[in-house]
């Protein structure tokens, strides 16, 4: 079965929120490791998805440094070049871009992104806010998916009243034709709104990178009758497990066939390549 990995990070340690480094250090060491293996260029990371039986895997940047990393969008559009299975996503932070929608149409027509990440929780602003909106028209005009971070994190310094899903749902009625892909799918605290707001709107995904494959249907019982809204994300590097692994739960969970392959691939390249 072919499979889109669609959450997938870079980084250099360096560019880590130094006390991010410190959480991360005493609470998952092999995130700390895997940065180190994976920051010297694509190939690393190109083989181990390889390995994984990814056919593509969505790279994201994270201008967040007040609480993640400031890996910059030029960053990963230089690791992912040359490298066909590698997709670079575009970050904006609109409290420090002055020209956010003007810096993301630069970024899709003379970098070749294929979508924005924007980290609410992390970069402190609600998605709804107007000074959003000239984003989400470029957005829209371009064709290109929105993933916004919705769930908890542990990281410190994050205000996750930002990213409860309710603020998309004026994104959804002000942009019908953008397509909005909600990261972490309301981990924690929301993933009824999440669920709902995937099945009324019909732009709207859930990304479940980060919620371990086995409770799935204990978070969304009615899992199979949204099976085309919901997108498969590892996370990597900062899964605590290897990407087959969690196919391999995926697969085996009493869903159906159409369902399972919607999550590891169809879904995923509806929202990338369907023009």
């Amino acid at each position: 079965m072919e499979l889109i990995d669609f959450h997938t990070h870079w980084f250099r340690r360096e560019l880590v929120n130094p006390t991010l480094v410190e959480f991360l250090e005493d609470n998952n060491p092999s995130f700390m490791q895997r940065i180190d293996d994976f920051a010297s260029g694509p190939r690393a990371s190109v083989d181990y998805f390889k390995s994984q039986g990814v056919n593509y895997a969505v790279v994201l940047p994270e201008y967040a440094p007040a609480t993640s990393a400031f890996v910059s969008t030029e960053d990963v559009v230089k690791h992912c070049q040359g490298e066909d299975m590698l997709i670079p996503f575009a970050s904006l932070n609109p409290n420090t871009d002055p020209e956010p929608a003007v810096r993301l149409e630069h970024y899709v027509k003379d970098y070749g992104v294929k979508g924005l990440k924007l980290l609410p929780s992390y970069q402190f602003f609600y998605p709804n806010e107007a000074r959003l909106y000239p984003v989400y028209a470029v957005a829209q005009r371009l064709n290109i998916p929105v993933v916004f971070h919705i769930g908890s994190s542990k990281f410190k310094g994050t205000r996750m009243k930002y990213c409860d899903p309710i603020y998309l749902d004026d994104i959804a009625v002000d942009f019908p034709d953008l397509k909005v892909v909600m990261a972490h799918s309301g981990r924690g605290f929301w993933y009824d709104r999440c669920f709902f707001l995937s099945r009324f709107h019909k732009n709207f995904y859930m990304d479940i990178t980060g919620l371990p494959p086995k409770n799935l249907l204990r978070y969304f019982p009615e899992l199979d009758s949204n099976g085309e809204k919901v997108v498969f994300g590892s996370d990597w590097p900062a899964m605590p497990t290897g990407i087959r692994e969690n196919v391999e739960v995926i697969k085996s969970l009493p869903i159906s066939s159409k369902t399972i392959e919607g999550i590891l691939y169809r879904n995923a390249e509806k929202i990338l390549f369907d023009s």
